[in-house]
């Protein structure tokens, strides 16, 4: 079926701020179906192209043309309340008709929005939710989202990607959440130097399909060198030919180097380490029976844990529901009503905090890494020219005077990183890491994690990089209850998902046992505290018995057909050679990886289930 043609289209844009060109011959097209990611290296201009494509910045030079009729919604990545008074006055600013006024209000109660609240007061989180039921109030044709995750917990930004999924509006997206924009996006367009590269697939592609087109053009690079060499040999030592010819040449040489010389590579990795300190004890932190409340509301309820040296902790949960005070009292900073809090020895944290304390506003990029303080970055006990760092975390020489505060968001992350990074540490504590990082320093950055001799603890919404990064997550399941879960975020999803399957299983089989497994129960239920005295208690069938023994080494088998298939589709010219055995490769991996999740899934299960009738 033949695409629809496109309501809107950016074509050729040209725009330099200072010396540098930041868009060079961009576009970008969109028609009514298409869902679009656009991705690209912090301070590319992607903030930059979606303004141009709303309308509300003028490029140099380029076409943008805007179907007659066509309404267009901007969600900015810091979206401005002057003006307004409450959330209410905002969102139905340009609301027109009853059914978007019944939309906005319906919105606003998904989102949590308080219609009346007050603007000025509102987290970082609460902006972004009104912000966003102003956008999608009106279902405009095309909707531009700069962001729209940061600062929102798991719950809300799994709301609204169902939300986006029926909305009938087209998308463009710009998000550094892989997982948002693989379920999202129907279609890639890549900010690249100045130059906008589409590939008509999902962002799950992306990132093979970006290396091979660097790839590609580091060959092309090769070749004009080669080109070049052999030209210069000619003017060097060839055969004097006849005139005409040799002033050809010689041109064409010229155009060759202009060529060589015109070129942008591409932006360099971030190059960094951490600082290691000193190695902490075995026990980084024991915590017995914890409680916590304020006023009326339970934080932490009867928490029990030991974190050890080494681990990788993700604290995750709905906004307010206590990441923060948990790790507050895990750190030792905050008193808990009862219960014990034990720290480890020679514990030295390193904080990287979201709300990035320690960087003032009237700072210069030298200032932030100097501590305003000469020209030199301190690094444990040696030292480095600010410069040098600066280039470390891909700063040019020439941002050493730049403010701060006119850093874009993700320069600002940079910046924090770079200055944290200074410290040696033996215990990492990350809240919100993730927010405004490009996808390159995000992978620098879990790289570092997985490098890191110390400990972390890091409070994330995104979900790919707690799966990427940490061992397990305390995850708040309600009412001041933790529940501790081996693995990342996905892990814990499917382990949730068998403790309520579990729960009507063993319900069945023994009723006062399926009480111990509600949500929130302690991580090990013992389902049969608080039997009745000589009442029979419930056991694995001999059929669940056989099949958690023998699943391990299915697992183990599928793996190996997975790693085989993996390999043989590995060779990119097998299509064209053997499309017949490419097709049957490809069926083959995809079985086996089917057979693989859920086989995982009944392992989980079953596991579950013998934890809760083990006597």
């Amino acid at each position: 079926m033949a695409a629809s043609p496109p309501i809107l289209y950016v074509d050729n844009i040209h725009l330099t701020h200072g010396v540098q060109p930041l868009l060079d011959g961009a576009g970008l097209s969109v028609s009514r179906e298409d869902r679009i990611c656009l991705v690209g290296r912090n301070g590319s201009g992607k903030s930059t192209l979606l303004k141009i494509i709303a309308g509300l910045v003028d490029a140099d030079d380029g076409e943008r043309f805007v179907q007659p009729g066509i309404a267009i919604e901007y969600l900015a990545q810091d979206p401005s309340f002057d003006g307004f008074k409450t959330a209410e006055d905002y969102v139905l600013q340009d609301v027109l008709n009853n059914e978007d006024r019944q939309r906005a209000f319906q919105l606003m109660a998904d989102l949590h929005v308080t219609p009346e609240a007050d603007l000025a007061p509102l987290s970082g989180g609460e902006r972004r939710r009104v912000a966003l039921a102003k956008a999608m109030a009106t279902q405009p044709e095309v909707l531009l989202l700069d962001e729209p995750t940061n600062h929102l917990d798991l719950p809300a930004i799994e709301w609204l990607e169902q939300a986006l999924r029926q909305i009938n509006s087209a998308l463009v997206l710009v998000s550094h959440d892989r997982r948002f924009l693989s379920n999202m996006a129907n279609q890639t367009v890549w900010l690249d130097r100045g130059k906008t590269k589409i590939m008509r697939k999902s962002f799950a592609f992306f990132e093979d399909w970006r290396d091979e087109e660097l790839e590609r053009e580091a060959s092309e690079q090769h070749k004009l060198a080669r080109k070049i060499a052999r030209e210069e040999d000619w003017v060097r030592y060839g055969v004097t030919a006849r005139r005409k010819r040799n002033v050809k040449r010689m041109g064409d040489l010229s155009s060759l180097r202009k060529q060589q010389r015109d070129y942008r590579g591409p932006q360099g990795a971030v190059d960094a380490v951490m600082q290691a300190g000193a190695q902490s004890g075995k026990l980084v932190v024991k915590a017995d029976e914890i409680y916590k409340t304020f006023g009326d509301k339970r934080i932490v309820e009867n928490f029990t844990t030991q974190i050890k040296r080494g681990a990788r902790i993700g604290l995750i949960g709905a906004n307010g529901a206590g990441k923060t005070t948990l790790l507050n009292l895990l750190l030792g900073k905050l008193e808990t009503d009862s219960g014990n809090i034990r720290l480890g020895k020679n514990l030295t944290p390193l904080l990287l905090d979201q709300q990035r304390v320690g960087i003032k506003q009237d700072w210069n990029v030298k200032d932030a890494l100097t501590d305003g303080s000469g020209d030199r970055v301190p690094l444990g006990d040696d030292s480095m020219h600010v410069i040098g760092y600066m280039k470390n975390f891909l700063f040019h020489p020439a941002q050493m005077r730049t403010p701060v505060s006119v850093l874009s968001g993700g320069e600002q992350a940079r910046l924090f990183l770079a200055r944290g990074l200074r410290q040696p540490s033996n215990l990492l504590v990350m809240d919100e890491p993730t927010n405004d990082l490009d996808l390159e320093t995000l992978d620098l950055l879990q790289e570092m994690i997985g490098a890191y001799e110390g400990t972390v603890i890091l409070v994330s919404h995104d979900r790919d990089f707690l799966d990427r990064t940490v061992t397990s997550v305390f995850n708040a399941e309600g009412d001041g209850k933790w529940l501790e879960y081996a693995g990342g975020y996905s892990d814990m999803k499917v382990q949730q998902k068998a403790r309520l399957k579990n729960k009507d299983k063993v319900a069945e089989a023994n009723p006062l046992a399926a009480n111990k497994l509600d949500t929130g129960a302690d991580k090990y239920a013992d389902t049969v505290e608080g039997a009745k005295p000589g009442k029979p208690q419930a056991k694995m069938s001999y059929k669940h018995k056989f099949r958690l023994e023998k699943l391990p080494s299915e697992m183990q088998a599928l793996g190996v057909v997975i790693e085989k298939a993996g390999a043989l589709l590995a060779d990119a010219d097998l299509f064209i050679k053997a499309p017949e055995q490419f097709d049957a490769a490809v069926k083959r991996l995809a079985k086996a990886q089917a057979d693989l999740a859920a086989a995982e899934e009944e392992w989980l299960e079953l596991e579950v289930l013998r934890e809760g009738l083990d006597t």
